[in-house]
């Protein structure tokens, strides 16, 4: 019985001998390596590289040769041309022959003097049309007499009568004023032209034109947009700089006027420019408003340099409203010269005389037109003959 025990026992062993052997011999087949433990991928270090015999080489990919990155020129755009401006000269006989076209005040007057009796009613209708052309009621009267006393001694004949118009009108513009731009400073300090009046009346513009002249005289010039609350006045004086090679100094929209203009002057001064003009706020809401924000501009500016030049901008066209804004303005600044702008030569001629009067300063410039040279300095000769056709 023990013997049969030892049997069995012998041959569950050699059973299980010949299973290990044959599972022995499945895993180690020749062309199948071990299998390698799995890579841990949360370090890079720890990323375990397969033997080279084992490791397969992806095909090359053929790679097109990039061509070298051609140098291409970039042409600067060329500088705009800058715009040669009319001489003051030669504006004077354009405005003259402008002004003629358009001379219903002088043809009026002279056809009603040129009648055979000059009676009360004449002398009326001649005194309603200077009335009508604006010349005021003071300067009418003050002709309308000389005028009868001259004709009444050296009689009235048309030749007559247009020669002694013609001296009279002269003499009632007053050729004896100064008219000169005072666009120059003493020493090297640059001449400072203020340029004052309300919106509506061509002010930036006169700046722009204003410019021009002072190119044409071969003067070097800058320009403050010191109109700081219209951003338009700014842009605009831009371009008009821009045509003829002038900078412009400008500050932020709605910015302290004073500021740009203390900066622009300060510039002028740095770089010896010949003449600083400043284009300032034309708002009329109230008259110590006004004062105070122009009052403020010309005392900074004077911290640089004196300014040597005020000149009022009016439009020739409104009249009696016109001599309003004058009257409030010469309370605000020192005035010294009147610019007219569209001044047609017919109905409003007068307004010359007018204004003069009021304010006891000359016209130094009138524009005609909107053309870029459209502005120039004002003659009295000039004027009446146009006037007298």
């Amino acid at each position: 019985m023990q013997e049969w025990l030892y049997l069995v026992i012998g041959l569950a062993v050699l059973a299980v001998l010949a299973v290990a052997g044959f599972v022995t011999t499945r895993v180690r087949r020749p062309g199948h390596a071990p299998e390698q433990p799995p890579a841990d991928v949360t370090g890079v270090t720890d990323v375990i590289t397969p033997a080279p015999s084992d490791t397969v080489e992806a095909p090359a990919t053929p790679t097109t040769p990039v061509p070298p990155t051609a140098e291409v020129e970039v042409e600067e755009p060329a500088a705009p041309e800058l715009e040669r401006p009319e001489k003051p000269a030669s504006r004077l006989v354009r405005l003259r022959q402008r002004l003629a076209g358009s001379n219903a005040l002088g043809r009026g007057l002279l056809g009603l003097l040129s009648r055979e009796q000059l009676d009360e009613d004449t002398w009326e209708a001649i005194e309603d049309l200077l009335l009508g052309a604006d010349i005021g009621v003071a300067p009418t009267q003050e002709l309308v007499e000389r005028l009868r006393t001259r004709l009444r001694v050296e009689g009235g004949q048309a030749p007559d009568a247009r020669a002694v118009l013609r001296e009279e009108l002269i003499a009632l513009v007053d050729q004896d004023l100064d008219r000169a731009l005072r666009v120059s400073g003493e020493g090297d300090a640059p001449g400072v032209v203020l340029v004052v009046g309300v919106n509506g009346t061509g002010k930036t513009t006169t700046v722009g034109k204003l410019a021009r002249i002072l190119v044409a005289d071969d003067r070097t010039a800058l320009l403050a947009a010191a109109d700081t609350f219209r951003a338009a006045a700014t842009e605009q004086l831009a371009t008009w700089g821009e045509r003829v090679g002038v900078e412009v100094v400008r500050g932020p929209e709605g910015g302290d006027p004073a500021s740009v203009a203390f900066d622009a002057v300060k510039e002028g001064v740095d770089r010896g420019v010949d003449t600083v003009v400043v284009d300032t706020a034309g708002r009329l809401q109230n008259k110590q408003g006004l004062m105070d924000e122009l009052g403020k501009v010309k005392r900074v500016i004077e911290k640089q340099a004196p300014v040597t030049e005020v000149l009022l901008v009016l439009d020739a066209t409104t009249g009696q409203n016109g001599l309003i804004q004058a009257k409030v303005f010469s309370e605000v600044v020192d005035v010294t010269g009147i610019v007219l702008t569209k001044l047609d030569g017919s109905a409003k001629g007068g307004i010359v005389v007018a204004v003069q009067r009021q304010l006891g300063v000359p016209v130094k410039l009138v524009g005609l037109g909107e053309g870029p040279d459209d502005l120039a300095p004002f003659d009295p000769a000039a004027f009446v003959d146009a006037l007298l056709g």
